[in-house]
């Protein structure tokens, strides 16, 4: 466990901190797909909840801490051998509490080799009132490689009555196919982020957002069924690039309810076209 010094009047208190690392490694082996490595550290648990089999294997990463908070720092590593199909999700949407000092780091690594499929689909993260958040993707795909990522923020639950008026977010990408850069991006939100979200050039008043990238080799050919499932205030790109290929979607609604729910069909679509026609998404990410 990390630990955190607090300064309280003239003592100094020290704050326990979570710490958690996990891999997971899948190879085709034997006319099917196998586990070959899956280390546990700390607060990260990976499980798999159905038997191995021809099709794409369901593997769901889980936070054993319930929450996370300035100071705390997870790492999660996927590596997929040539041949190998799968959908990796997380058990529940990750809560960011107030923090009294420091920031989360939360890192994700995913190699894929060559012919394989990876739908990353990671429930929502949940921003609280005074959250910070560090949080970055790496991709190395190869070039024959079907990938598809989804990162989603909802900020403060409208549900519940919450607002997040001050907080700090860095979310980082970088996607590389065979070894050129195929996609960076960088979001930063920091100290007021209720108006900043209401700004037209940021959020338009949205106070959940997603971004999903789709891509493999023709990829452009799943775009006007993309277009079809969204609405006046997200949107939808094909990029052609000397790394590749790729779709990006950007979704902005007032709620998180309404993020799933304009997420799910979306996610679902490309799921089959990244992972395989009868592969659906999760049941995990049923309303």
């Amino acid at each position: 466990m990390l630990q955190l010094v607090q300064n309280v009047g003239t003592q100094a208190a020290v704050l326990q901190r979570t710490e958690g690392a996990a891999t997971l490694g899948l190879r085709f082996s034997q006319g099917r797909p196998r586990l070959f490595r899956l280390h546990q550290q700390g607060a990260c648990k990976i499980r798999l909840p159905k038997p191995l089999a021809d099709d794409a294997i369901d593997a769901i990463l889980i936070n054993t801490s319930g929450g996370l908070t300035g100071g705390d720092r997870l790492r999660w590593s996927i590596e997929l051998e040539p041949r190998t199909r799968a959908v990796v999700t997380t058990q529940a949407c990750e809560k960011y509490y107030r923090s009294i000092g420091g920031t989360v780091d939360v890192g994700t690594h995913i190699g894929l080799g060559d012919d394989t499929a990876l739908a990353w689909v990671p429930q929502e993260s949940i921003l609280f009132d005074g959250s910070s958040l560090t949080r970055r993707l790496d991709a190395d795909i190869a070039e024959n490689a079907r990938f598809l990522a989804v990162e989603s923020v909802i900020f403060g639950r409208r549900a519940m009555g919450e607002t997040v008026r001050r907080a700090f977010l860095s979310d980082r990408w970088r996607v590389r196919r065979n070894g050129q850069l195929l996609h960076a991006e960088d979001l930063k939100l920091s100290g007021d982020v209720d108006t900043l979200l209401s700004r037209a050039s940021v959020a338009g008043g949205a106070t959940a957002i997603a971004t999903v990238l789709v891509t493999f080799p023709d990829c452009g050919e799943l775009l006007p069924s993309l277009r079809d499932l969204l609405d006046s205030s997200s949107g939808a790109s094909h990029v052609e690039t000397g790394a590749g290929d790729k779709i990006v979607v950007r979704i902005a609604a007032p709620t998180g309810f309404l993020l799933r729910r304009r997420l799910i069909p979306i996610l679902d679509l490309s799921c089959r076209a990244v992972a395989g026609r009868n592969q659906q998404l999760p049941k995990i990410w049923t309303m």
